[in-house]
């Protein structure tokens, strides 16, 4: 188990050594870089910089080098802790993304928990009681989940809430803590304001677990492990319980890996309709003004945090069947 433990580490570390050599290149595919965007944004305001002033910007950023050595750079910086300078914000990149990092954590977690909580027993329900009327409402509620984008579904409860509780239901913070200093109380305004977008951002997920565990057990179940089981006097309960459920919690546990950057990328409309403070916002502006070290970081961070779902699933996948635990020996 143990040597089964340190080969995924090693190939998480590979993993994000990759995902920061990608993700610094597809920041670099389009074409110009960020003194080209700045011109072309001071022109749009009246505002012309000469051919000498964007070549000195271009020296201030280290933009004109070769890319494998701004690549160097900023891997060198980035072990360090120094992601580097955000062009587009004139501070350091850590600077701008700072709370927002714990912020989105806080939000994807609690989508993943919600998403969890619910699609697991409806799922085990929905595949008991096939066919039957909660099944099918299950199905149409499921189906209805997936096809609702979620930014629509954020702007139907803004206008609820605005109508019948006369209230902005947006953003992570009441006005009063929205700039405070971190205390117990502004954690707990920030606890009161998490379950929506939890919903809102974990629905469409939900849907898809609930028919991926209805699906997997449904097979588990027509198995003759189970027919044996419930032959030997093993109550219906224990027969579903004790090994199918188990065995159908395989798929469920390895979606991990990709529910968080699924819920970080998939929030930035998300993210702007209800304000939240996320790094989705940040990604999408520094994608547009190609601030490369801004947009780089952000997309490193997508990456690790797939490698941190893919490492967790390993380990729960490793929990719930005893065939990984056993691999090797």
């Amino acid at each position: 188990m143990l040597s089964y433990i340190v080969r995924r580490l090693l190939l998480s570390v590979l993993t994000v050594w990759a995902v920061s050599m990608l993700s610094f290149a597809i920041i670099q595919l389009p074409p110009g870089d960020y003194v080209s965007a700045y011109i072309a944004q001071m022109q749009a305001m009246g505002t012309l910089l000469s051919e000498q002033e964007a070549a000195n910007l271009r020296i201030l950023y280290g933009l004109d080098q070769p890319v494998y050595v701004q690549y160097l750079k900023w891997v060198g910086l980035a072990v360090q802790g120094n992601f580097g300078m955000s062009m587009e914000w004139g501070r350091p990149v850590l600077d701008v993304i700072g709370d927002r990092i714990w912020l989105t954590l806080m939000v994807s977690l609690s989508a993943v928990v919600f998403t969890w909580i619910v699609a697991l027993p409806i799922g085990i329900y929905s595949a008991i009681r096939q066919y039957s009327l909660g099944d099918y409402v299950f199905t149409f509620i499921g189906f209805i989940g997936l096809a609702v984008p979620s930014f629509m579904l954020a702007l139907v409860l803004m206008y609820l809430g605005f109508v019948l509780l006369d209230a902005n239901i947006g953003g992570l913070f009441s006005v009063e803590y929205a700039d405070a200093a971190w205390s117990l109380d502004k954690l707990w305004d920030l606890m009161q304001h998490l379950p929506l977008p939890a919903l809102i951002l974990g629905l469409a997920g939900t849907a898809q677990m609930i028919r991926i565990m209805r699906a997997n057990l449904l097979d588990e179940l027509r198995k003759p492990y189970v027919v044996a089981a419930r032959a030997r006097g093993l109550s219906h309960t224990r027969s579903v319980l004790k090994y199918p459920v188990r065995v159908a919690l395989n798929p469920f546990a390895s979606t991990i890996g990709y529910l968080f950057p699924y819920i970080v990328s998939g929030s930035i409309i998300v993210s702007l309709v209800l304000s939240l403070p996320t790094v989705g916002p940040v990604l999408l502006k520094a994608l547009i003004a190609q601030d490369m070290f801004l947009a780089g970081t952000i997309v490193l961070l997508l990456g690790v945090m797939t490698v941190i779902g893919t490492f967790v699933s390993d380990l729960l996948l490793m929990w719930i069947d005893p065939r990984i635990r056993m691999e090797g020996r």
